[in-house]
């Protein structure tokens, strides 16, 4: 934010003018939902207010004028200024999407340091409201540095979103779910069949299937299942089904992460590639406008430089097929620096250049960098970090198991990121899924994979 500054009353002249253009976001009316305490759904962005089938999203007058507020207080007269009165006619309506133009115009000066302007905010479609403001205007010139006001951020998840909508136009992924005997593993799969994101083989004990699903209220009918108790057995067989080419996805249900991947790794009718596979959290986190990756957060506990190279591949790719271009990669440590004594900054510096020489393609990779800098530009640019990467990482490698676990739930409890998981480096994507995912984390990890396994198949 710029510096502000205010206009005393003594220089204030009849006719002058300051206006501001301003894009009301959606969440601009959750924000003003919850200052004001008005939660009518005609002015939150997802409700059906009136119930006509479709959203209104209309923006709440009294926010209307505070855009007016705004003005006043930040520009004409600007910092110092007092409200007075102010009367609106409202003859028109905004909503979440629509650019406001707002202009305030001084009309007369009283005595007393007060001031008339006349108020006017326009929208796409014309006038929305008019009036006119009473104000103290300041007595002396004075500045104020707004970047010191603590900012907001919305727990919203726009990007889990834009995912979903693009998965969705996708052909539905036929996909083998091992043992949804439960109905939390259940109920994954069913969201991601309802929403078009995949069409699941249920393989696992069909009693316990049948039963976890009338816990739920799910209705399975039309869904294969494929009556197999053992879950190592299951694993084997919903494996085979990709094979054999009725499935192309492969989604973890109630059973031991290390069952599904015995079934994955098996040299002989398993689904190994020519690397190491790895774990990917793609994360939504509020007030990044860019999604977040981390990895390896579940597969690989201590992974050696070999293992770090297919972990960093393997993310890159999935960013590219998300629609990441050049993504920007991140090794971590615990500092910016190489130090022999810490083996991780070692690795993190021949990985950087082993993606200079060609040996890591698609993105840039750059490291070791501590987590502040990795994702702050001041963090980065104070400990004096001038690269491509730094301060605006899209991948975080972490050097070990426990230290990826750390930051993906962090970010998921303290930050109120929204998570979605996927194995890669196999021949096809495997959906992972936790029994804490919400039903935002649950249908993303569907809409990664889909979208992935789409981008494989080109």
């Amino acid at each position: 934010m710029t510096i502000l500054t205010s206009i005393p009353y003594d220089d204030i002249a009849i006719g002058q003018e300051a206006t501001v253009t301003r894009l009301c976001r959606a969440e601009d009316l959750y924000v003003f939902a919850h200052a004001s305490g008005n939660l009518n759904p005609m002015h939150l962005p997802k409700e059906d207010g009136d119930g006509d089938g479709a959203a209104e999203a209309v923006a709440p007058s009294a926010w209307i004028a505070a855009l007016i507020s705004g003005v006043l207080g930040n520009q004409l007269p600007g910092p110092g200024t007092l409200y007075l009165s102010q009367n609106l006619e409202f003859t028109g309506r905004a909503h979440a999407g629509d650019t406001l133009t707002v202009t305030v115009r001084v009309i007369e000066k009283l005595p007393e340091a007060r001031v008339r302007l006349a108020t006017q905010v326009n929208g796409p479609g014309g006038m929305v409201a008019t009036g006119e403001a009473h104000v103290t205007a300041p007595d002396r010139a004075s500045a104020f540095d707004g970047a010191h006001v603590p900012g907001l951020t919305v727990q919203s998840h726009a990007l889990f979103d834009a995912l979903l909508a693009r998965a969705e136009k996708l052909p539905p992924m036929p996909t083998s779910v091992v043992a949804p005997e439960t109905p939390d593993a259940l109920m994954g799969a069913i969201l991601g069949r309802d929403h078009t994101l995949i069409d699941p083989i249920f393989v696992g004990a069909e009693a316990k299937i049948r039963a976890a699903a009338e816990e739920a209220g799910a209705d399975i009918t039309g869904i294969e299942i494929v009556d197999i108790p053992d879950h190592r057995a299951a694993a084997l067989r919903a494996v085979a089904l990709i094979h054999e080419g009725r499935a192309r996805a492969l989604m973890k249900g109630h059973l031991h992460t290390d069952q599904l991947l015995h079934a994955v790794l098996k040299k002989e009718g398993g689904l190994r590639r020519n690397r190491r596979i790895s774990h990917v959290f793609v994360m939504d986190v509020p007030g990044r406008d860019r999604l977040l990756f981390v990895t390896d957060a579940a597969i690989n506990i201590a992974p050696d430089l070999d293992c770090k190279v297919s972990i960093v591949q393997n993310a890159i790719d999935l960013a590219l097929a998300l629609g990441i271009e050049t993504p920007r990669v991140g090794i971590l440590s615990a500092v910016e620096t190489v130090t022999p004594s810490i083996p991780s900054t070692l690795d993190a510096a021949i990985l950087s250049k082993m993606a200079d020489r060609g040996q890591i393609t698609g993105g840039l990779v750059d490291g070791p960098l501590a987590m502040d800098n990795a994702v702050d530009p001041e963090a980065a640019r104070t400990k004096g970090l001038t690269g491509s990467v730094a301060g605006r990482a899209d991948i975080l490698v972490a050097p070990n198991m426990e230290a990826g676990n750390m930051i993906a739930k962090e970010l998921t409890f303290l930050a109120h990121a929204e998570a979605a998981g996927v194995v890669m480096g196999a021949q096809v994507p495997v959906i992972l899924t936790s029994r804490a995912d919400d039903e935002k984390a649950r249908l993303a990890s569907c809409a990664v994979a889909a979208i992935y396994g789409a981008s494989m198949a080109r």
